[in-house]
């Protein structure tokens, strides 16, 4: 039975009407959305300005150097702090946590040294001992403590009162915490002397550097992963670019049997994921009876080293659950779409022949990612730029009562302040990076600018990609004679179309698409923000606007690609072209609802199959268990690191293959859309859709039929 032809209700307005100069792209065409275009223009120009004026402001030093209490960086290259790499805070116990460091300063005065202390020392016993040379090298710069006293060097603040076992984190120095019988230690001392006449215990260190553990863990996991892309980064390049060559001989497959491999494909997902299910069920049976197999994923909480899940039953039991229910649903969808898939494969016969005249479409994914990898650079450069441009603040730190504290100070003329006169014992220390200068004053606003003009230039890249592909494959839809009615370089043609005409209306749907993504950010911003509060009413309302508002971008995606296919074709304004667009698919949604999505879901099950294939052989290669060539797995630390990696790269190759043939399988069905309206199958009126499409549909041309 043939879907449903079209709705009849003129709300939707009326059919396209029969054209007999109609022959696809038209090229007697002029500029659209002049007024967007320009206003592109000057935001790109703004852009530039704003990266400018970031690049000479800003000091990228201050992310990768933690800096003194004078705001000089510790290890810098050309500098006297050069040999100095590492931040010695005074007495960490007034830090709150070591994750606040690493961005703010603590209120007690901080220097670089080149190495962190690596013994109990307070300033008195070094005093006495005569170790003040060592001592020394974690006071401040310049201080001769020959010629003072232990009081005086106090009173002053010039050392610290007591020094501890320290380790480097970050290049910072944190207390070199440890377990000794299920006991915190320091250096392996439980207590120790704060060099102020009170003797501490290892607990209190954890009030100024309680997540300190956390961070080194976090620290080491990273250089193991990193040290694992070291060892294997080569045979991660050769699992892509098995991907790559699996990807385009699957496409060149298609293109001469696309009905086999569309079958063979959905019967090889069923296997590949019975597979899966299949070797979840072995791995949880030989767990059983094994020591500590049977703990719970609860129990076992967040470990660091991920291999640990795979000892233990229920990890295998859930990946067993979850591939069966991915089974049972996509058999399901089988079966009730078994009708639908013939349309959807005859669809994608035409879309392998379109990309079989089209070849150079397959490599127009390489300029999109090109274009996109310069946005996200100039994003990324940019934004460390500004977030590096301010200028250091100092401000009073004191340990008693002060009117001054907290207040702003310049270190060149605090000691004859009425802040020091006020607090004797208020220091002036470098706080953190800010101004109050006008170009300070609207970083914020540059910021915002930054990550909108992101947004609006990255979807400005998809939009010409879309709109090029969609040219180049609707000139084969409508071509009498192929490849003679068709242009000799498709994908140039459409793209020079594109960027002389229509870089307005792409900039138009662009832009509407930004900005509600940027809501979506901000909406992100303000739930993290939110998490620790209680107000439940809140919570609820921000959810809803989250969810509306992925709704809202899912939507303007689809609309905004549809219209970029009209705007291709008629070479309409995007407001023209997207209401166009939007009531030829109301008119036919039945097909759409089904058809269309049909064959997203063939295409989704081909990028399926593939990084399935990819991920399998990289799993067993890694993990040692491929027989034959053991001694050749590069020995890991985790080598689960190379197979997501080898995973994630695969279903982006795959994407960059098969968004060619979305967007050709969606090109040709609104043309296939506006040729049922068009045209009735007469010899004066005949079909230009192909013969195999009019068989499923049980449609003919007059001067086919006998």
């Amino acid at each position: 039975m043939e879907l449903q032809e079209r709705n009849p209700d003129s709300k939707y307005g009326e059919p396209r009407k029969y054209d007999p100069t109609f022959k696809g792209p038209i090229h007697n065409r002029g500029c659209t959305d002049i007024i967007c275009c320009i206003l592109f223009i000057l935001a790109l120009l703004g852009y530039f300005a704003v990266g400018i004026l970031a690049w000479s402001q800003g000091d990228p030093r201050k992310v990768i150097y933690p800096t003194d209490s004078r705001g000089q960086f510790c290890g810098q290259a050309g500098t006297p702090l050069e040999n100095k790499p590492n931040l010695f805070y005074f007495n960490i116990m007034k830090c709150a946590s070591p994750l606040v460091l690493l961005e703010f300063q603590c209120p007690t005065p901080q220097i670089c040294v080149e190495k962190c202390p690596d013994r109990f020392l307070t300033l008195l016993n070094a005093f006495k001992t005569a170790d003040l040379k060592y001592y020394k090298s974690y006071c401040k710069e310049g201080v001769d403590l020959s010629t003072l006293s232990a009081p005086e060097v106090l009173k002053t603040g010039l050392c610290p009162a007591m020094i501890l076992p320290s380790k480097p984190l970050s290049r910072r120095c944190f207390p070199a915490f440890s377990k000794k019988n299920g006991v915190l230690v320091v250096g392996n001392q439980t207590t120790f002397d704060d060099g102020q006449g009170k003797i501490r215990n290892a607990k209190d260190l954890l009030e100024g550097a309680g997540n300190a553990t956390i961070v080194r863990e976090a620290r080491q996991l990273a250089m193991k992963i990193f040290e694992d892309y070291t060892h294997s980064w080569y045979w991660i390049l050769i699992g892509l670019v098995i991907a790559m060559v699996i990807s385009l001989i699957f496409i060149i497959l298609l293109r001469f049997l696309a009905g086999i491999m569309v079958w063979v494909m959905i019967i090889l997902v069923i296997l590949v994921i019975g597979y899966g299910i299949f070797h979840c069920y072995m791995e949880y049976a030989s767990l059983k009876g094994t020591p500590g197999a049977n703990v719970t994923l609860q129990e076992l909480g967040l470990q660091a080293d991920f291999s640990v899940y795979l000892q233990i039953q229920q990890t295998w039991l859930a990946f067993m659950i979850i591939l069966c229910i991915v089974e049972v649903i996509i058999i399901l969808l089988l079966i009730f779409l078994r009708k639908r898939i013939l349309i959807a494969i005859a669809l994608i016969k035409e879309a392998s022949r379109a990309i079989g005249y089209v070849m150079s479409s397959l490599f127009y994914p390489l300029l999109t990612f090109i274009l996109l990898a310069l946005v996200i650079a100039y994003w990324a450069v940019t934004a460390i730029f500004l977030s590096t441009s301010n200028e250091p603040v100092y401000k009073v730190f004191n340990d008693t009562a002060c009117e001054y504290s907290r207040n702003t100070c310049k270190p060149e003329t605090f000691n004859t302040s009425a802040a020091k006169l006020a607090c004797p014992d208020a220091k002036c220390l470098f706080a953190f990076y800010g101004g109050e200068s006008p170009y300070h004053k609207y970083l914020i606003a540059f910021q915002f600018y930054n990550v909108f003009l992101f947004f609006w230039c990255a979807n400005f890249v998809t939009a010409l990609g879309q709109v090029t592909l969609a040219g180049a494959f609707a000139s084969y839809y409508w071509a009498s004679k192929k490849p003679d009615d068709m242009p000799a370089f498709p994908i140039f043609s459409s793209l020079g179309r594109a960027l002389r005409y229509h870089t307005g209306s792409m900039a138009f749907g662009s832009l509407i698409l930004a900005i509600v993504q940027v809501i979506r950010v901000l909406l992100e911003y303000v739930d993290y923000k939110l998490k620790g509060a209680q107000n439940r009413f809140a919570k609820f309302l921000l959810c809803c606007l989250k969810c509306c508002f992925w709704c809202l971008e899912k939507f303007i995606k689809f609309l905004n690609r549809n219209a970029y296919i009209m705007i291709a074709i008629y070479g309409k304004n995007f407001c023209t072209s997207a209401r166009d667009a939007f009531f030829l698919l109301m008119r036919n949604i039945i097909r759409v609802a089904v058809l269309d999505k049909v064959t997203d879901f063939l295409l989704f099950l081909g990028k399926l199959l593939i990084v399935a294939a990819v991920g399998i052989l990289s799993f067993f290669f890694f993990s040692g268990k491929m027989k034959g060539i053991e001694s050749t797995t590069p020995a890991l630390n985790y080598y689960w690191v190379p197979i997501v990696t080898v995973i994630i790269g695969s279903y982006l190759i795959a994407h960059g293959f098969f968004s060619v043939y979305a967007m050709c399988v969606d090109t040709l069905f609104l043309c296939f859309l506006e040729d049922l309206e068009r045209n009735d199958g007469s010899a004066e009126r005949p079909y230009m859709m192909p013969e195999n499409l009019l068989k499923v549909l049980e449609k003919k041309n007059a001067k086919t039929a006998e």
